[in-house]
């Protein structure tokens, strides 16, 4: 019978590794973990004179709140609608062009399309948001500019709503194709040229190769991606939303997420509990979301899992 080895012998027989990794464990416990004792905001209503544990214990009535209202049912809509479009058109236009880049020949027309589809990703939202307000901006925007050229009526895309719906999946897209299909693009890279060539004796065209040979070879990269990706579903894209819409509270309906609510909150109506609360569920929800799905795929196929 083999004798099983304790937590503690594998201290010490490694201890030089757990060192190596103790300041992983002490930054994650100072920033992560010990923050955690905020979430008793979520059940407070919450005074600054009487600081955390003096403020009125109210039990469930901020989350009770935020459903009455309205609001939850709104935000995780808007919420997961974004976030599952950013995933869904985020991987398949990241697949597609990288599926189309592999393709090329020409090295210095790859290198060049790569470098251009990825310089969106390093410019910040800040510089973005200029970008869209010089675009649309209703009295002197890029879009007015010629349509008023073309005799044509302007448009005020800043109090237009449904329009934001599109822009933002849009502008999402341009911003983070790239790094998506670099991604995408070192898997295929990997991917061995002798199934390629194998396909090409049995005189499978070029869309044949692609379609038994490259998308399923990239499973495995797109269920990693996909499941990274649904562990913050819900934490939305807040520098994105925030810097093209702002404090624009005509178009808080179709575009407003959690985490711009949150900050709403905390800023604006200084609402500390009413903020936790709705972060508290944020969290929550992402982490069954991603208990859930990983669980599904390790009974469809335990190697694509992640734990």
């Amino acid at each position: 019978m083999v004798k099983r080895r304790g937590f503690l012998y594998e201290i010490v027989t490694n201890k030089i590794m757990f060192l190596m990794l103790l300041p992983t464990l002490i930054f994650f416990f100072i920033n992560s973990y010990i923050p955690m004792v905020g979430i008793y905001y979520a059940f407070t209503r919450f005074d600054f004179n009487a600081g955390l544990f003096g403020s009125p214990f109210v039990g469930l009535d901020n989350f009770s709140f935020l459903w009455k209202s309205g609001m939850l049912i709104k935000l995780t809509f808007n919420t997961l609608g974004y976030n599952l479009a950013f995933i869904v058109f985020g991987n398949v236009f990241a697949i597609l062009c990288a599926v189309l880049l592999s393709e090329i020949r020409s090295a210095w027309f790859k290198k060049i399309a790569q470098s251009v589809m990825f310089l969106p990703y390093f410019i910040s939202f800040v510089i973005l948001s200029v970008i869209v307000y010089n675009l649309f901006n209703y009295e002197s925007g890029f879009l007015n500019t010629m349509l008023k050229e073309l005799s044509s009526e302007p448009i005020d895309v800043y109090n237009t709503p449904w329009a934001w719906v599109f822009l933002i999946i849009i502008f999402y897209l341009w911003k983070n194709l790239g790094y998506s299909m670099v991604i995408y693009l070192a898997a295929i890279t990997g991917i061995s040229e002798e199934y390629y060539e194998a396909a090409k004796i049995d005189g499978a065209n070029i869309f044949q190769r692609v379609w038994h040979i490259t998308i399923p070879m990239l499973k495995p990269t797109f269920v990693v991606l996909l499941l990274f990706s649904l562990g913050s579903i819900m934490k939305g894209q807040f520098d994105l939303f925030y810097q093209l819409v702002g404090n624009n509270g005509i178009l808080f309906n179709a575009t407003d997420i959690i985490d711009t609510y949150v900050y709403r909150s905390l800023k604006v109506t200084f609402d500390v509990g009413m903020a936790t609360a709705a972060g508290l569920y944020q969290s929550l929800f992402g982490f069954i979301l991603i208990i859930t799905v990983n669980y599904i795929i390790r009974k469809v196929n335990d190697d694509y899992a992640l734990f």
